[in-house]
């Protein structure tokens, strides 16, 4: 067997998504997860690709920024490669606007999306009544439209990259090589908890996560943000809605009666949604560094080996700007990771 440039631990969206990066640069590459790959918290339903407001600028947002603009280009050649879909679509989405204040800095918030988004999308204030039966109510009759949301089936986007690296002769392994080379850890929510453990602070933790799958068709329209849900339409005739945040669990992938609640809430916010089939309960459990940002670089004190962690609910998102510096860092060197992004952030 040739020699291994790299092996990614943990086969959720950063793992995969650095290992696709890694090996399209050439690098012999492998993938090891013992629970095969979208097992975690990647394997969920929603899928939203959904920007931070454009406003009080700072490096998160323009990495956000930057990797949502790249998800198109990414996602269309992990297609190419492997034959399989990952549902990615820039749909846009729609917001209800509660208040008169709220539609006041709605306005505004269009003036700063020119300003930061540029001619990349936009974010507009039109009429409830021109988005048609897939619109949330909305108390002032106003909706928020940008045209930056995307979304993504999580599960299809997993089963992409494991078909794209396929094709390249890598697989997911459940054992670690005998000469792994460089290491990459992106080991969810149990590699956050035992690195505070190992280090004796509380680098991060899992926040638990239940969503609800429907059969409501769809699948071209604006996922939905309201009153704290996303409701997201798939292309395969489905609507994902989640998703709870849940810091104490006993059963991380158990769910519960808060499923009913977030049905109960997306039926109120959208009511075309009364009477649609429920197919899925899932629940996962996400990682969430202490930065609440993604937490990317070396490892301290341990030599050729870097940490990928931390992606909580804007993982999918953020992977493809991820995956890039990542694969700048460990294969050249080259450190293009943002402040508040490092791993010394979180520690």
């Amino acid at each position: 067997m040739a020699s291994i440039d790299v092996t990614v631990c943990g086969a959720g969206i950063f793992g995969l998504s650095i290992a696709w990066t890694c090996a399209t640069r050439g690098a012999r590459v492998r993938v090891v997860d013992p629970f095969g790959a979208g097992s975690g918290s990647s394997g969920g339903t929603v899928g939203a690709l959904a920007p931070h407001v454009p406003e009080n600028w700072n490096p998160k947002k323009a990495f956000q920024l930057e990797s949502l603009l790249m998800a198109e280009g990414f996602w269309h050649r992990v297609e190419a490669e492997s034959g399989v879909s990952a549902g990615y679509a820039r749909a846009g989405r729609l917001q209800p606007v509660p208040d008169e204040a709220g539609l006041a800095l709605a306005r505004n918030r269009g003036a700063s999306a020119r300003a930061l988004w540029g001619d990349a999308a936009t974010w507009e204030v039109i009429p409830a009544a021109d988005a048609g039966a897939w619109a949330p109510v909305s108390p002032t009759g106003w909706l928020i439209r940008d045209t930056l949301s995307a979304r993504l089936s999580p599960r299809r986007a997993c089963a992409a990259l494991v078909a794209a690296l396929a094709v390249r002769g890598i697989g997911i392994d459940t054992d670690m090589p005998e000469h792994p080379g460089l290491l990459v850890w992106a080991t969810g929510w149990q590699g956050l908890e035992a690195l505070s453990k190992e280090t004796g602070r509380a680098v991060g933790t899992g926040v638990k996560g239940q969503s609800v799958l429907l059969r409501h068709d769809v699948r071209t329209g604006p996922q939905i943000y309201a009153c704290g849900l996303h409701i997201i339409p798939h292309e395969d005739g489905t609507v994902a809605i989640g998703s709870t945040s849940e810091r104490a669990f006993d059963d991380p992938a158990g769910t519960d009666e808060q499923c009913d609640a977030l049905l109960e809430r997306a039926v109120a916010v959208l009511p075309v949604l009364h009477g649609a089939e429920e197919i899925e309960r899932w629940a996962g459990v996400r990682p969430r560094a202490r930065t609440r940002a993604p937490m990317l670089g070396r490892w301290p004190d341990r030599r050729d080996q870097f940490i990928a962690n931390g992606g909580f609910k804007i993982g999918f998102g953020m992977a493809p700007k991820v995956a890039e510096v990542m694969a700048d860092l460990v294969l050249e060197g080259r450190d293009g990771i943002p402040d508040g992004f490092r791993v010394e952030d979180s520690l």
